[in-house]
């Protein structure tokens, strides 16, 4: 028993030692970690999208939108310390700014593609290979996705089963347009001259010389049942505001025209839009709307999703560039785009 004392005690010496360098280790990675966290991250705006400056006075991410420790400046003399540099695509595509290939990048500032043009409008983009490692789009695959809209679930209260949402009051509008950017080769557009032959459709905008203000455009639409929400371009997860804002937040049930339909059902209730390809001819389409119209109790199925679930859109540049921070820690660091035009343009 005597003999066997020592090594009971070397035991418990090297089990403590081992539980003291173990515990050593956890404070210094905690506090590493608890370090990073707090560190703000800085996001720098290489150039304004389409050349429309926000203000970005005081802590705008934490301020306006929740999210602490995201600093946004649009400062280019922060370029060496900047985190994060954002370049927008329409003024790299026209010319009107430029990638500063010149300067010298920090080996851990990471550069982020930024658009929320469909394919269409993106050209060539081979020239960018090896530049980028991060992108921000609409598309759900992007690394910092950044849709036009997403449907949030209501905060029901306790002794209630849904939400207070009631459908805006409908006139005599069977269905409501609003364009601008009109040209007879687009598919939108070819469906609109042949759903007009069967049914009554109220156009606003530039095209017609119609436009509706910004105060004016979501009563106008609303007082209408169906609404045109057709996007001027057919895209994988390309659902713009003329879905989220013209349709949803006006209270009208949206008949969709853009990608397939299990792509929209990926973002929105199944029940909650009226899609195109689902009729064999704009005819039938026409006599469906009008049918829906008369009855009641079918038309305001397509707004029971309403009971639970609200519409949040994006609008403010700023809200989107904050959310690169939310994303930052999640996505790799060593990411490089060696073929941005193979993934921008498929």
């Amino acid at each position: 028993m005597a003999a066997s004392m020592p090594l009971f005690l070397s035991g418990i010496m090297i089990f403590s030692i081992s539980l003291y360098l173990l515990h050593k280790r956890l404070q210094a990675e905690i506090g590493t970690t608890h370090q990073h966290q707090l560190r703000n991250l800085t996001i720098l705006l290489w150039h304004w999208p389409f050349s429309h400056p926000y203000s970005l006075e005081g802590d705008v991410c934490s301020n306006e939108y929740g999210i602490p420790g995201c600093l946004l400046s649009d400062n280019t003399s922060l370029y060496p310390q900047a985190d994060v540099v954002v370049f927008h695509h329409h003024e790299l595509r026209t010319g009107r700014s430029a990638l500063p290939l010149h300067l010298p990048r920090p080996a851990s500032q990471r550069w982020l593609w930024l658009s929320l043009e469909p394919p269409v409008n993106n050209g060539n983009l081979t020239q960018y290979k090896g530049l980028f490692n991060w992108t921000m789009s609409y598309r759900a695959d992007a690394d910092v996705p950044m849709p036009y809209g997403k449907t949030v679930e209501v905060l029901v209260p306790p002794n209630s089963n849904s939400s207070s949402y009631v459908i805006p009051k409908k006139g005599a509008c069977l269905a409501s347009w609003v364009v601008s950017n009109y040209s007879p080769d687009h598919a939108r557009s070819q469906v609109y001259q042949s759903l007009r032959k069967y049914i009554p459709i109220e156009v606003y905008g530039h095209w017609l010389k119609r436009p509706l203000t910004e105060h004016s455009l979501i009563p106008t639409i609303g007082r209408c049942k169906f609404y045109l929400a057709f996007e001027n371009s057919v895209a994988i997860d390309y659902i713009t505001e003329k879905l989220w804002r013209n349709a949803y937040q006006a209270g009208t049930v949206p008949v969709v025209l853009g990608p397939s339909r299990s792509n929209y059902e990926a973002l929105v209730p199944s029940g909650s839009f009226i899609h195109v390809s689902d009729f064999s001819s704009t005819e039938r389409l026409a006599a469906f709307l009008q049918q829906l119209a008369t009855d009641r109790g079918r038309y305001e199925a397509y707004f029971k999703w309403r009971q639970t679930h609200e519409i949040k859109t994006y609008t403010d540049w700023r809200e989107r560039l904050c959310n690169i921070c939310i994303n930052y820690h999640r996505l790799p660091a060593k990411k490089v785009y060696y073929d941005l035009d193979g993934w921008a343009n498929r």
